[in-house]
């Protein structure tokens, strides 16, 4: 193979998790699901957006003209939602982490506590029925949680390809979840 190299598709499901090769992985499946999740955003609300490539699709599809005040800690949801002329945003602050392009520490934990969040959208690279939502990168779950605990409601957005799988850092127990949606609709873990 030219200017590159072939890997077997068994080590290409074990390499750690990277933005950059996750981004179009399945992106018809989390337009999809993110379609359906759009509507639990309203005018003024207080949204909180994780981390992810699931997320930017959502972003995207939010109308130019609602106001919401939106939190974030990771860059490519950052970025799409400063093109958002209505969009206040706070972006959690800490350690850059290049591999999920997100921040993490003290200092946007703290900035959680200060805040009440309507909805919180929770994105997860594992999403097992017994063993609850997991991912990648272990500062992930901190903020996860710490947004779950804010919010009066938590929507989890994932595709079905997540479905079934273990990451190692655990984050949340399916049944604290208000809503969670993949691009079939909404299931029930309970």
């Amino acid at each position: 193979f030219l200017g590159g190299h072939i890997v077997a598709a068994v080590e290409a499901e074990n390499d750690p998790y990277e933005i950059s090769k996750a981004a179009d992985s399945h992106a018809a499946a989390k337009r999809q699901v993110c379609t359906q999740a759009v509507d639990y955003i309203h005018h003024d609300d207080t949204v909180f957006f994780d981390c992810g490539t699931t997320l930017p699709y959502l972003v995207d599809l939010l109308p130019d003209q609602i106001h919401i005040t939106a939190i974030c800690y990771a860059m490519n949801v950052a970025d799409r939602l400063t093109r958002k002329p209505n969009v206040r945003l706070v972006m959690l602050g800490g350690l850059y982490h290049p591999a999920s392009a997100s921040f993490s520490g003290a200092s946007g934990l703290e900035m959680l506590d200060q805040l009440v969040i309507n909805v919180a959208f929770l994105s997860a690279a594992g999403v097992d029925a017994r063993r609850g939502a997991t991912c990648a990168h272990f500062h992930e779950a901190e903020i996860k949680k710490k947004a779950m605990s804010r919010a009066r409601k938590n929507i989890l957005l994932a595709d079905s390809s997540k479905i079934g799988k273990l990451k190692p850092a655990f984050f949340s127990d399916m049944k604290s979840f208000d809503v969670v949606i993949t691009e079939n609709g909404m299931n029930d873990f309970d």
